[in-house]
């Protein structure tokens, strides 16, 4: 696990996002919660760069 991994704050609520897997039938390993988290920040630094590129400050729900 890299410095950069264990130092961003997780974006999500672990317990419902663990429910909702739940729900699927499926149950939710360790780690999964820390992958998804960096999914989650790759996802809103590539829209945070589309936003940047279209000259807005703004992000849309379209950036993603």
């Amino acid at each position: 696990m890299s410095e950069e991994t264990t130092s961003k704050e997780t974006l999500i609520v672990a317990s419902k996002v663990k429910a909702y897997i739940k729900s699927k039938g499926c149950m939710t390993s360790g780690d999964a919660i820390e992958g998804l988290n960096e999914k989650i920040y790759k996802l809103i630094d590539e829209a945070v760069e589309r936003t940047q590129a279209n000259k807005r400050s703004t992000l849309r729900s379209y950036d993603f």
